[in-house]
């Protein structure tokens, strides 16, 4: 299943856990990094620090991560403007007047949401697709929320080869989107794949209602998580939360 293309299969520790105790666990953890004040640099090298550990644990490459960080790469961009745009006071720094107000939430932005992709990026390297129902389940969501998720999971691969195939019949038959005068074309080719999503969905709903399907998914060959998990979680959340109230004491 392509949906499961961010995970990499392993036997660590971190793979066998179950599946609602990492999604609860990477939740806290990013509310601890995002609590932590900016200007304090420190706890952000232990977060970091931290974060490498867990990867050298459940054996994930830096090669692997690398190449996926760069999702937040549009908010980097948004990260290096804003010591131009923000107003006073300023500094100067490698010849430039820079806003200080600026460069502090400009470290704000790679520091937190560097690791906040991080930790993202060891849930979904960690967990199978095919787990997250029954980790939601367990963690009292909501059935429709679940339901939501894992169809989304399911389908946005289905309908990215809809729209690749509607692609490829628009270039064989002449078409270059990146033309400006192509762009109704565009905008039609998009309310067509509109149309055929609903109409999809509409089948998928139809047929799972003759299967069976009572509005939750099932959770299927998955373990519950034991208090021996609970506790490994619990230090960590515990020790990424210590580090953040210490950093607003030395503030």
């Amino acid at each position: 299943m392509r949906a499961d293309r961010l995970y990499l299969p392993g036997v660590s520790a971190l793979h066998l856990a179950p599946a609602e105790v990492k999604i609860a666990g990477a939740v806290l953890l990013v509310v601890a990094v995002v609590a932590t004040p900016r200007e304090t640099v420190w706890p952000y090298a232990v977060f970091a620090a931290g974060l490498l550990a867990l990867w050298a644990a459940a054996r994930i490459p830096l090669r692997w991560i690398a190449p996926r960080l760069l999702i937040e790469l549009p908010f980097l961009v948004l990260a290096l403007l804003l010591p131009f745009a923000a107003g006073e006071p300023r500094t100067a720094l490698l010849g430039l007047s820079l806003s200080t107000a600026g460069l502090w939430a400009a470290w704000g932005i790679v520091a937190k949401g560097t690791l906040g992709v991080g930790i993202s990026l060891t849930l979904a390297a960690t967990t199978a697709v095919r787990e997250l129902p029954g980790g939601l389940t367990r963690l009292r969501v909501p059935g429709l929320i679940v339901t939501i998720v894992v169809l989304m999971l399911r389908y946005v691969d289905v309908i990215a080869d809809e729209a690749a195939r509607m692609r490829l019949a628009r270039i064989s038959r002449g078409d270059d989107p990146r033309s400006l005068a192509q762009v109704t074309a565009t905008a039609r080719g998009v309310g067509a794949l509109f149309l055929r999503s609903y109409e999809r969905g509409e089948r998928v709903h139809l047929a799972m209602l003759s299967r069976g399907f009572t509005g939750s998914v099932p959770a299927l060959g998955a373990r519950p998580a034991a208090r021996r998990d609970w506790l490994a979680a619990g230090a960590a959340v515990l020790a990424a939360a210590g580090v953040c109230a210490c950093a607003w004491v030395a503030r």
